[in-house]
């Protein structure tokens, strides 16, 4: 089994996106027992799924459309949606944001 947590950086004001919805989904070829959470990052822009992964391929949606409306930005994304796979270990997928681009990476 393996964990999985995110950080949100807003690259326009230089730190942390607090606030945005996050959903993770997976994995995506196994019918019934998937993995279905949700939440909002942290003060310092992180979130932290509470369940335990099994190997597979999954989905971290960030509702960005929320953020950007919320921080009365007028961005372009209105999701953000990173598929990955999950092998042993802990995983960490850093999302960094601006209103017209993003980047994500396997983080550690």
């Amino acid at each position: 089994m393996s964990t999985l947590s995110t950080h949100v950086l807003d690259a326009v004001r230089g730190g942390p996106a607090a606030g945005v919805p996050v959903r993770l989904t997976g994995p995506l070829a196994a019918p019934g027992g998937q993995v279905d959470e949700a939440g909002v990052t942290s003060d310092d822009g992180r979130w932290r799924a509470a369940a335990e992964l099994p190997p597979g391929t999954y989905r971290l949606v960030f509702d960005t459309g929320a953020w950007f409306a919320a921080t009365g930005t007028d961005g372009f994304y209105p999701e953000v949606a990173v598929t990955f796979t999950v092998r042993a270990g802990h995983h960490h997928v850093p999302l960094l944001l601006s209103p017209f681009a993003y980047s994500t990476y396997r983080g550690s």
